[in-house]
């Protein structure tokens, strides 16, 4: 491998429907040999979010992380470290999978849910499986500075990069999920 995507987003080609890359903003985490793994950032779970509202008590939107390990949550958290079990993503963000902190962290207000974003699953490529996605136009990459990752994104976010990208990114941009209602 010589070259790793790892801090980068990852834009679902229109080419992809059906499924949950469909129209998705992938960031990568984690690239190397090994593989890559990843999180979707604008697939709200509302059903699941309704769920935790329930338990507990406060708003808490869930985003399907991936397809893979469903019953894994991951926690993308802005600023101060509040476990020694994380990964940094940047000097500002970091992920981590340590659930009793960050709730503990919620629950004491040393933490603002504003500053978090959960994810149920991954997204995971084998050795070279990322590579070849690219290579085959199934992903766009873009180096996104300045992005919030514990900002409530949604479907917007895939068309406001996709503007931004303008060219023939725009005219997918403004096409409906359907392209076949165009």
């Amino acid at each position: 491998m010589n070259y790793s995507y790892k801090g980068k987003i990852l834009i679902s080609t229109p080419d992809i429907s059906g499924d949950i890359f469909s129209r998705s903003v992938v960031l990568i985490i984690e690239h190397n040999e090994n593989g890559a793994f990843g999180l979707i950032l604008n697939k709200k779970n509302k059903n699941m979010s309704s769920r935790l509202l329930n338990i507990f008590g406060f708003p808490v939107d869930l985003y399907e992380g991936g397809p893979v390990e469903n019953d894994k949550v991951y926690f993308i958290l802005k600023g101060q470290k509040i476990t020694e079990q994380y990964s940094e993503i940047n000097d500002e963000f970091y992920i981590t999978e340590d659930i009793d902190s960050v709730v503990s962290s919620i629950v004491e207000g040393s933490t603002n849910i504003g500053d978090i974003k959960v994810f149920s699953g991954y997204s995971g490529w084998s050795p070279l499986q990322l590579e070849s996605e690219i290579q085959r136009k199934m992903w766009t990459i873009v180096d996104v500075y300045n992005l919030d990752y514990t900002l409530p994104n949604d479907q917007n976010l895939w068309k406001n990069i996709m503007q931004n990208l303008g060219g023939e990114f725009l005219l997918w941009a403004n096409a409906p999920e359907d392209v076949s209602l165009n």
